[in-house]
């Protein structure tokens, strides 16, 4: 399936955020309608990698929205490179930004998906790093039907800044759609006992949710660097169309 591409610039509780938009070709006039996507990004916000894997998901018939997850904190269109001066302006950014204003962030985009008439009210979210976290996030809200997380950092950790709201994990119970996770063995960001927190939480909470940790590394799906596993990343976007069919 052909898609297309276009930008958006939304309302927010904390000023405009850039959003990228992916879609079937011709889908505003097909006559059909589509489910979304709510796609994460990184801390690098939306690289070439985030962007092709935004066209892997839409190319399946998704309308995909990729928002720039730092919009206050930087202009719009900024992208950080994979090096340590992007790492550390990323990491910055993440530590700077509260985790309630992701959740008016997300509130923008299903406003706006529902201005799109062809559109469905069948929305999922998935995100990968600090995008799987923000994925889970999203996920809190009712009207997100689906989630699949990627090697979600800072989920088991509870660090992120938060206001006087909760951290995102003590929130799990919020939860209504199905739920996957996935992990690297090898990751360093989330140890054995950090995901065994997050499984424990989710058992508790009785989310309807699967599991999977591979022997990977952090940011395998990125099919820039080392660490990136073509056969891994392959089967996850399979697992994830899956999941978002099924919403």
């Amino acid at each position: 399936m052909q898609i297309e591409q276009s930008k958006v610039s939304l309302t927010t509780a904390t000023g405009p955020m850039l959003v990228y938009q992916y879609q079937p070709l011709g889908a505003a006039t097909a006559g059909k309608t589509y489910p979304a996507i709510l796609f994460y990004s990184e801390i690098f916000q939306q690289t070439a990698p985030i962007a092709r894997s935004a066209v892997m998901l839409a190319s399946h018939g998704f309308v995909v929205l990729v928002p720039e997850i730092f919009h206050e904190l930087n202009p719009p269109g900024t992208v950080l490179a994979y090096d340590d001066a992007g790492k550390d302006k990323g990491n910055q950014d993440k530590w700077t930004k509260p985790l309630e204003r992701y959740d008016s962030d997300n509130q923008a985009l299903l406003d706006y998906l529902k201005t799109l008439p062809y559109v469905r009210p069948e929305v999922g979210a998935m995100g990968v790093c600090i995008g799987g976290h923000l994925a889970f996030r999203a996920a809190l809200n009712p009207a997100i039907k689906a989630t699949y997380c990627l090697y979600a950092t800072d989920l088991h950790s509870d660090t992120l800044p938060c206001g006087k709201g909760q951290q995102t994990l003590d929130r799990a119970a919020d939860i209504q759609g199905e739920l996957v996770m996935v992990w690297g063995k090898q990751d360093p960001h989330v140890s054995a006992e950090g995901r065994q927190k997050v499984y424990q939480k989710l058992i508790e909470a009785n989310l309807r949710f699967s599991w999977h940790e591979y022997n990977a590394q952090h940011a395998f799906m990125r099919d820039e660097g080392e660490r990136y596993d073509a056969a891994l990343a392959l089967q996850n976007y399979q697992q994830a169309v899956a999941l978002f069919f099924r919403m």
